[in-house]
């Protein structure tokens, strides 16, 4: 059986920006370095949640090029505000015998986002 276990978190991302009418690709844009530490991929489905609001939604990654920049775009525009902070989210399938194994990169950001701690 496969189960589907947390591998990464971004932990109290403060959103940055809003394009309702955006021209990228992704419906969430996140800055360059913490898709690097959490070896989150553009395109990659996230689960967002809106800790100011009480909103999840699900979404995929755009690779943002300025620093500590997390954007919402699109539909997702809708469901957040500048200032609001979020926990991004990503999910593997694992074995379940492989399951105790499994050890997620947890990012910790401050209200401006920069790297607070990294649990790896």
């Amino acid at each position: 059986m496969l189960l589907q276990i947390c591998r990464a978190k971004i932990h109290g991302a403060t959103v940055t920006g809003k394009k309702l009418n955006y021209t990228d690709n992704g419906s969430i844009t996140i800055s360059k370095e913490m898709l690097d530490i959490t070896k989150i991929f553009p395109y990659e489905k996230v689960l967002v949640g809106n800790l100011n609001n009480g909103t999840r939604f699900e979404t995929y990654v755009v690779r943002g090029e300025e620093p500590n920049s997390i954007v919402l775009n699109g539909a997702a525009a809708r469901l957040g505000e500048i200032g609001d902070r979020l926990i991004i989210f990503t999910f593997g399938l694992v074995e379940e015998s492989k399951v105790n194994t499994v050890k997620p990169v947890l990012l910790y950001v401050d209200s401006n986002n920069n790297v607070v701690k990294t649990i790896q």
